[in-house]
C-alpha cells in the first residue's frame, strides 16, 4: 500500500499544532511516547519527527513527501520545494531588535553595523534590497545575547511576544517580514501519493475554513430578515424558520471569525434577540 510520509517539527509549539490538525483531520496516530516515525491507523499517512530547519531538504530529497513547518525555514533553505497550503497557525514575525538605549533613526542605523541571525539568507536579501552594508554574524541559538556579549551591534530574529527581547535588554525596531506554518511537498509525488495528499488537503481546508468562521442563531422580526441576510450571507444564504410567536423567525447561518464583533453590533441594531455563537468543527464548501 501507498503510504505519504509528512515531515513535522519533532517537539516545540508548532510540532504540537501540527499534530492536532492531523487529529482535528480524523487522523488517528498511536498513543505514548513519540518516536522517530509513527503510522497512522485509519489513513495511508506515516508521520516522521525531524528538526524544523531539516524539513525542506528532506522533502526536496524525497525522504519525506510532505511537510509541515515556518515559511521562514522554507525561505531561508531555499529549497526546491512546492508550497501547497498556508496553514494559518504558528503565526509570528521576523524583526531587528537593537540595545534600547540606542537612539534608532531608521534603517540607515544598521549600514556597516554586525548583525547576529540564525537566518543570514533572509536578512542578506533584505538589506541587499534596502542598499544597506551590514556584516551578517551567522550564529545557531541564543541569538538575544549577542548585543550583550559584544558579538553584534543588532539581532534578526523571530519574535513572537518580545518578552526575550525585554529580558535581554533589547527593542524591536523594524519588522522585516511575517511567518506562519506551511504544508510543503516534493516536486515529483508519483500518482499515488498525489491522489493521498489531495484527500489530505480536502480535511485540512475544511478544518481551516471552520476555524475561520462561527455558526451563528437569532431570532429576529421578520421585517429585518432581508436586511440580516445581507449581513449574514452564510454559504449560500440563511436558513430561516418560523417562531411561535407570529412576526418573528429564527436566522441561523456563518459568520466569519474577524468580522463577528463588527457583525453582532448590526444585527442588535436590526432587533436581533437570542444571539448564539458556535465554533464549527468542520466546514465543506
Amino acid at each position: 500500500m501507498t503510504i505519504l510520509k509528512i515531515a513535522i517539527q519533532k517537539s516545540g509549539r508548532l510540532s504540537e499544532k501540527s499534530l492536532e490538525l492531523l487529529k482535528d483531520c480524523g487522523i488517528k496516530l498511536p498513543n505514548g511516547d513519540r518516536k522517530l516515525k509513527m503510522e497512522a491507523q485509519n489513513f495511508p499517512i506515516e508521520v516522521l519527527f525531524l528538526r524544523d530547519d531539516d524539513i525542506p531538504q528532506y522533502v526536496e530529497q524525497g525522504v519525506a513527501d510532505i511537510g509541515i513547518l515556518g515559511e521562514n525555514e522554507v525561505w531561508e533553505k531555499n529549497k526546491s520545494v512546492h508550497t501547497v497550503e498556508n496553514l494559518g497557525f504558528a503565526k509570528c514575525k521576523l524583526s531587528l531588535a537593537i540595545p534600547k538605549e540606542e537612539n534608532y533613526t531608521g534603517l540607515s542605523f544598521f549600514n556597516n553595523k554586525k548583525v547576529a541571525t540564525s537566518y543570514p539568507k533572509i536578512l542578506k536579501k533584505f538589506f541587499d534590497e534596502k542598499g544597506i552594508n551590514v556584516e551578517i554574524e551567522e550564529i545557531g541559538g541564543s541569538v538575544e545575547i549577542a548585543p550583550g556579549i559584544g558579538l553584534a551591534n543588532a539581532i534578526f530574529d523571530i519574535v513572537s511576544t518580545g518578552s526575550t527581547l525585554v529580558m535581554n535588554g533589547l527593542k524591536e525596531v523594524e519588522v522585516v517580514t511575517q511567518s506562519s506554518a506551511i504544508l510543503i511537498s516534493n516536486k515529483s509525488l508519483n500518482k499515488e501519493k498525489q491522489q493521498i495528499l489531495e484527500k489530505l488537503l480536502f480535511r485540512i481546508k475544511a478544518v481551516k475554513t471552520a476555524s475561520e468562521n462561527k455558526y451563528i442563531l437569532l431570532n429576529a422580526p421578520v421585517s429585518a430578515i432581508a436586511q440580516i441576510s445581507s449581513i449574514l450571507p452564510g454559504m449560500k444564504s440563511p436558513t430561516v424558520l418560523p417562531l411561535g410567536e407570529e412576526g418573528w423567525v429564527s436566522i441561523h447561518s456563518v459568520v466569519k471569525e474577524d468580522e463577528f464583533w463588527a457583525v453582532i453590533d448590526q444585527l442588535k441594531t436590526l432587533g436581533a434577540q437570542g444571539i448564539l455563537v458556535l465554533p464549527i468543527e468542520k466546514m465543506v464548501l
